[in-house]
């Protein structure tokens, strides 16, 4: 059996995180399946889905994280291009990705104790998203 919903999320920018888990739990509750997977991904090139401990510290570390390894800069080929800013913002995105896949299990999603569903915003404006989770299974 398959079960696909989405939701929405407003963000208010680069770095902004949001807790997503009970978002997707309730998804998969919806969906009547007791043992599977649930993919949840988010549609859009600058924003990202993790498994991580939702916490303040991380959440500044994550981002802060992000733009060392691919700083703001007005030298990326995109910028060249677009001249918009957010180069750095789809190559934050691309390196940890727009979605995962976890464990569904007694029509729950399998989290460790310290680990939540998130969703990273890596572009420079708010922005309006959509999640789509897709739970298989029985």
């Amino acid at each position: 059996m398959v079960h696909q919903d989405r939701f929405q999320l407003e963000t208010s920018g680069h770095g902004d995180m949001s807790d997503i888990t009970e978002r997707v739990a309730g998804v998969i509750a919806s969906s009547s399946i007791q043992t599977g997977t649930a993919h949840i991904f988010n549609v859009g090139s600058t924003g990202v889905i993790v498994a991580i401990e939702f916490e303040p510290g991380l959440a500044e570390d994550l981002p802060q994280l992000l733009n060392r390894l691919a700083p703001p800069s007005r030298d990326y080929g995109h910028e060249l291009a677009w001249h918009d800013g957010n180069a750095h913002s789809h190559l934050q995105a691309t390196w940890l990705g727009p979605g995962i896949t976890i464990p569904v299990a007694e029509g729950r999603p399998v989290l460790g104790t310290w680990q939540q569903i998130v969703h990273l915003e890596c572009d420079i404006r708010p922005r309006n998203r959509y999640v789509v989770v897709t739970v298989q299974g029985e």
